[in-house]
């Protein structure tokens, strides 16, 4: 159930173990790269994280390399970017992890190229799934309607041994799982109220065409607002603002500018007044953390949920597409493992620990947010011990090369967070106060091995 990246990749494993994979997907999809109505984030900036990139080459090898010739930049950090977070710049030291910032319809297209041409798979588009078949104990297929714009049309049954909710966010899969008798799962939610507008532009003035290839302020409880540039594949910068619930972002041209004084610094603005706009502006507001557990006891068998389907985060923090390949690698690697029977609950635990680190992150910085709401948003005395010592780790991140070369390895998705704990990051957060970092916003990189690295 759909045809986006958590659900392109989910098909590509399945296929090496059925007979045939049908995906489901309400929308007509484009012959190549382009936006389309069933990705709502589709227009607004994507990242895929060092953790995702292992796991797309895993999944696809030579991916990468298919990426770099269609021109999606490769953005290393700290050194190609300006940051500012906790009111400190980043030093921009030489890079320790890589990001690629092209545009989701880039990647998303490459990816459908490579999954689709597989003979096993097969796509069923403009079409609907309207609700489940089973009962209580299985789910054996899916209903599904065309997509013609009757809602009194006639829906049809797909039978299937294995059902993956691929869906996204806005999933309803729990509502169809009620209706056959089933147990729904429980869903944990963090709530900011966070808004962002995203607006293409291309810079007149070279700020952000050479040693500087992107700029990004990160919001925290003391300063909510945040935005940046990242680059895309023709040149041209994605930019985004946001703020939190009650100062959300506007869409009208002008009043998008001035938004943008609200960040800590004016840079983004004096970048913006000169730039040349390509592009509306987009909103977005549907920024809530869920996590679906159905990796619970008394779920059917036959049911699997990936993706935002299972897990959605703030999508500021850029880990929803990673966590998609990750999730992909380990349903194969659930699959193949011939030590256990892959039951569904066994499958379902290993997709969602494929996204747990990402939750962690995500939920962690979001239950600090000034309005927050839901129901996980107390995350009890360990979280409270955690967070004292995340607090350091992010004072020191900005100007220690070893903490920071720790952080972002985390952040991306590439170490477990106890490479925050690691002896040499632990004595630095604990027993050294915070380095130096810039005043102003770094204007070039620093040279291996300036001051102490």
């Amino acid at each position: 159930m759909g045809g986006s990246l958590a659900g392109l990749l989910a098909a590509h494993v399945l296929a090496g173990h059925a007979d045939r994979v049908t995906v489901v997907e309400r929308d007509r999809l484009p012959d190549g790269p382009g936006p389309r109505p069933g990705v709502p984030q589709g227009r607004h900036p994507h990242v895929l994280l060092q953790g995702g990139q292992v796991a797309m080459e895993s999944l696809l090898p030579g991916f990468l390399a298919e990426l770099r010739e269609a021109g999606a930049p490769r953005v290393g950090m700290p050194s190609d970017m300006v940051m500012w977070q906790t009111g400190r710049w980043f030093r921009r030291l030489p890079a320790t992890t890589h990001i690629y910032t092209g545009s989701r319809a880039q990647l998303e297209g490459l990816v459908r190229r490579r999954v689709l041409a597989n003979p096993v798979i097969s796509v069923s588009e403009g079409t609907d799934v309207v609700g489940f078949l089973g009962d209580a104990s299985r789910v054996r297929g899916v209903l599904v309607r065309d997509r013609s714009g009757d809602a009194r049309a006639a829906s049809r049954p797909l039978d299937a041994d294995l059902v993956v909710d691929a869906s996204g966010s806005g999933t309803k899969a729990p509502q169809w799982l009620a209706a056959i008798g089933a147990e729904g799962p429980q869903e944990e939610t963090i709530d900011t109220g966070l808004a962002y507008a995203s607006r293409v532009y291309r810079g007149t003035n070279g700020a952000l065409d050479g040693e500087t290839r992107g700029y990004y302020a990160y919001p925290d409880p003391d300063q909510v607002h945040a935005g940046g540039a990242l680059p895309l594949e023709d040149g041209s910068h994605l930019v985004i603002v946001s703020g939190l619930r009650g100062d959300e972002p506007p869409t009208d041209d002008d009043e998008f500018v001035t938004y943008a004084k609200r960040l800590p610094h004016p840079l983004l603005h004096r970048w913006l007044d000169e730039a040349e706009p390509l592009s509306p502006a987009f909103g977005f507001r549907r920024t809530a953390n869920i996590r679906r557990r159905y990796d619970l006891p008394g779920h059917p068998a036959g049911f699997l949920a990936t993706g935002d389907a299972l897990c959605t985060f703030n999508p500021i923090y850029g880990q929803g597409m990673a966590v998609a390949a990750m999730s992909a690698v380990a349903l194969r690697d659930a699959l193949a493992d011939r030590r256990r029977t892959p039951t569904t609950r066994r499958v379902q635990q290993a997709l969602l620990a494929a996204s747990r680190l990402a939750w962690d992150i995500s939920a962690g910085a979001d239950r600090k947010m000034p309005g927050a709401v839901g129901t996980a948003t107390d995350g009890g005395p360990a979280d409270r011990i955690a967070g004292w010592y995340l607090s350091r780790v992010q004072e020191r991140a900005p100007g220690d090369p070893v903490v920071g070369r720790a952080f972002r390895a985390v952040l991306t998705l590439s170490a477990p967070v106890t490479a925050l704990f690691a002896p040499p990051v632990a004595r630095a957060v604990l027993f050294r106060p915070p380095a130096p970092t810039p005043t102003e916003p770094p204007a070039a990189p620093e040279e291996p091995g300036s001051r102490a690295e």
